[in-house]
């Protein structure tokens, strides 16, 4: 699995966290981590600026995970954000501190072919062009638009924008997202019209996750409703839906039910945030013993 998108420095600041301090994050942290440990091969796809510390990649290649599509771009600064979660409501509020160059056409390398290719941006990174070039990479090609759908001010304080160009969803097999940025991705508040819209440019499957309230999943005419593992302690949410989807696309590449490849992203995502940052990932195990539990409970109905 290749996943394509900026890591990021992320500053957690939560109520359940003590001391805060910079954590390695972004999609390719995630999504790559929950992949491996479900089994998959992995490597990323990415640009960091020359403050990227060392240790990251240390790190990074340590838990085995391909980095040779990583370009350091002498001068230029990481991708970081801080994130604000609020006391009593939980919500999170985002702030962009710095930002990595685009991955273009020329930073994909023909070796980049695979069963299974993630693009998820998060600052705007990935243009139509690049992923389209990604399309003809692989056999499942998965989105997440959040990057797309985000705006930010002057002082880089992100809000979510519309998104009226939906063509780039007619190279997407599976479409990934919260429910605030499918809405605004297609622009509308009713789920089974958002579901549609996405399914009418022949994007076979939707997901849309809705943090301790679970996910759904869209596939071939029917929706699931997944349920939310529960974790034994709650403590930061970030990478969650990265998690989920990486977990999902391991599953998936092996042909098993795409209910059941849903119910191991809830588990998956569920052990992330027993942890700050990419700190806590189930082995496998561990994850089809909650995603089996989920599984039993699955609630479908016709789209």
């Amino acid at each position: 699995m290749v996943t394509v998108g900026h890591f990021a420095i992320d500053l957690i600041t939560s109520p359940k966290i003590a001391h805060s301090r910079d954590t390695l994050g972004g999609p390719p942290t995630y999504s790559s981590l929950a992949a491996r440990k479900m089994g998959a091969n992995v490597s990323v796809i990415s640009k960091v600026g020359s403050d990227f510390p060392p240790e990251y990649v240390n790190w990074l290649a340590a838990n085995k995970i391909d980095l040779s599509g990583l370009k350091k771009v002498e001068g230029a600064s990481t991708t970081r954000f801080i994130l604000m979660y609020d006391k009593s409501t939980g919500k999170r509020r985002l702030l962009l501190k710095s930002q990595a160059p685009p991955i273009e056409l020329r930073d994909i390398p023909e070796s980049s072919e695979s069963k299974v290719i993630h693009a998820a941006p998060i600052a705007n990174e990935l243009s139509s062009e690049t992923i389209s070039r990604l399309r003809g990479l692989t056999s499942v090609l998965a989105f997440d638009p959040q990057g797309l759908v985000r705006k930010f001010d002057s002082e880089g304080n992100v809000s979510l924008k519309r998104m009226d160009d939906h063509r780039i969803l007619k190279n997407i097999d599976i479409f990934k997202s919260s429910v605030d940025e499918l809405k605004c991705f297609v622009n509308t508040d009713d789920l089974h019209d958002a579901f549609k819209r996405i399914h009418e440019y022949g994007v076979e499957t939707v997901i849309v996750t809705k943090g301790t309230r679970g996910s759904m999943l869209s596939h071939r005419g029917e929706i699931w409703v997944i349920p939310a593992c529960k974790p034994k302690v709650f403590v930061d949410a970030t990478g969650a839906g990265d998690a989920f989807i990486g977990a999902f696309l391991v599953e998936y590449a092996q042909g098993k039910d795409a209910s059941w490849c849903a119910c191991v992203g809830s588990a998956s995502a569920s052990f992330v945030v027993e942890g700050v940052g990419p700190s806590r990932f189930g082995e496998k195990r561990e994850v089809y013993e909650r995603a089996s539990e989920a599984f039993e409970t699955l609630k479908t109905f016709k789209l």
